[in-house]
């Protein structure tokens, strides 16, 4: 029986064939090399010059690649990355057989967060020009990524004061045993375990002084900026949040941003931002009721966009629903509401203020009604002693207008899971990017995350326009960004045949890219 012959372990991989022919055309790394090669990599903040003493350094355009590559493959760590370019055949190729050790990996992700967004509105840039982005209808939201921080190490006031309560109660205990024993050793077991608490003590102590000094509600002590988040429901994670808007065209991401607190005062920037990015305010956003505020909705008035939030159910009911407040119609001229029962609640105009939130206090107006006390339906409208009351908000108005646009628009709005939740599924579920790799704040959160949302929106764009469009888009920059150099007559370290040859193409494919 024939079998294949496999080649001899002193010949050269491939049968002693190049790295260029190993790599076929329509592989992924060659659009990697392409796309990382036509961007300005000092104009967009990575640190290409360095002193001439000393070790080499690694281009950023080399270190680029190959985190590209890697959040493209589900290769995250410094240390696998490191591994991967001394057995990887595509890395090889990539990096002209280069391969930087997994500190200068780390440091590079860690050291470029600012660029690496700058990345990341490249892809916008590129995506915007294969005509990807509708901006007409844009949808979002937020999703929990987990800390390198354990639950354990988080800390708040009440954490601290039960773990302090309970280091006294046994130091207390420890200093009873101690005046009832008379052995030696077992005085010493005790002292040192005193002593141990003792010390534990100070820490929590230390924590508090933090909180109190920082004015902080909650300490991480393994990542300093993480914080403790609900997830949904009662479930909470010690996490960052990352803010994203994406369009409903391709699902393509165009903005992003990585806090550590919840929505509540997210969608105004993000509005914001997205009318930039899209460069009209004609479009529709949809998001969530975790966004549901009226400072946001009076932002999205402010820029002249159509926002549709969700409204979160009322915090109290009637013991017979058809006496919720929804059901009573107010009146703007008279400032007045009506009862189903056809009584009038009226307002002493006074402005009562809760501070609920810290950022955002929260004005309202009161109204009441006497027919409370003689009401016969009573029982089915309140259960408060002095009758029912209504809280009106300074943003009712536009809490109003935004239920009757969701009202009018529910099969729009239906669609704002399917738009928002495709990118955070595939980044999630599909790459399993579920946590931060990083833990030494939210700018090397931000990095990390960064390369994740990088690699999404590479892959969608290459799914749907294919790998010789992206070529011949990234060619034509390239070639123009080579113009440049050579007129002000700078040089470009690294450029190698692949470089020149796609230059050479791009003089054939410059009309048809940018007309």
């Amino acid at each position: 029986m024939k079998f294949k012959q496999a080649f001899s372990r002193t010949e050269p991989p491939g049968g002693g064939v190049s790295l260029e022919e190993l790599i076929s055309a329509d592989n992924e790394a060659r659009f990697i090399d392409a796309f990382v090669d036509s961007l300005p990599l000092d104009k967009l903040g990575f640190r290409t010059d360095f002193p001439e003493n000393g070790r080499p350094a690694y281009h950023p355009t080399v270190l680029l690649k190959l985190l590209v590559y890697g959040y493209l493959n589900r290769i995250r760590s410094s240390r696998c990355l490191e591994k991967e370019c001394r057995r990887n055949i595509e890395l090889m190729w990539l990096l002209g057989q280069l391969a930087p050790d997994h500190n200068t990996i780390a440091n590079f992700r860690k050291n470029h967060s600012k660029a690496i967004t700058r990345v990341f509105r490249a892809t916008v840039k590129m995506a915007r020009h294969f005509q990807l982005i509708g901006g007409e209808l844009l949808a979002g939201d937020s999703t929990k990524l987990r800390a390198q921080n354990s639950k354990k190490n988080n800390f708040n006031r009440g954490k601290i004061a039960r773990h302090l309560a309970y280091i006294e109660d046994k130091l207390s205990d420890y200093q009873l045993a101690l005046a009832q024993t008379d052995q030696a050793c077992q005085t010493g077991q005790l002292l040192d375990a005193m002593a141990r608490h003792a010390l534990r003590r100070e820490y929590y102590l230390k924590l508090l002084q933090q909180l109190q000094d920082s004015g902080q509600d909650q300490v991480s002590t393994s990542d300093p900026e993480s914080r403790q988040l609900i997830i949904r429901n009662t479930i909470t994670e010690v996490a960052y949040n990352v803010e994203a808007t994406v369009d409903a065209r391709h699902c393509l991401l165009i903005d992003y941003r990585v806090t550590n607190h919840n929505d509540r005062q997210a969608m105004g920037p993000m509005l914001r931002r997205a009318k930039s990015i899209v460069r009209n305010n004609s479009f529709t956003a949809l998001f969530d009721k975790g966004h549901y505020a009226g400072s946001e909705l009076e932002t999205a008035r402010g820029l002249g966009i159509t926002a549709l939030v969700a409204s979160p159910a009322p915090a109290a009911n009637a013991p017979d629903p058809a006496y919720n407040v929804e059901f009573f119609a107010y009146d703007h001229a008279s400032d007045t509401y009506t009862c189903p029962q056809g009584f009038t609640l009226t307002t002493n105009g006074h402005v009562y203020t809760k501070n609920l939130n810290r950022s955002s206090p929260t004005s309202f107006r009161q109204y009441r009604t006497k027919a409370c006390k003689t009401c016969a339906v009573r029982s089915l409208c309140t259960t408060a002693r002095n009758g029912k009351l209504i809280e009106r908000n300074l943003y009712s108005p536009l809490f109003e207008l935004n239920r009757q646009n969701v009202a009018a628009n529910p099969e729009l709005y239906r669609r704002r899971q399917a738009i928002v939740e495709h990118p955070f599924g595939t980044i999630k579920r599909q790459w399993g990017y579920s946590y931060v790799l990083t833990k030494k704040g939210m700018v090397s959160a931000a990095a990390d995350v960064g390369l994740m949302l990088v690699a999404y929106n590479l892959r969608r764009i290459l799914k749907i326009v294919g790998l010789e469009r992206r070529l011949a888009y990234c060619a034509a920059f390239l070639s123009v960004l080579w113009h440049l150099r050579a007129v002000h007559g700078a040089c470009w370290p690294g450029f190698g045949q692949r470089r020149k040859g796609l230059i050479m193409c791009a003089v054939y494919l410059q009309i048809t890219i940018f007309s």
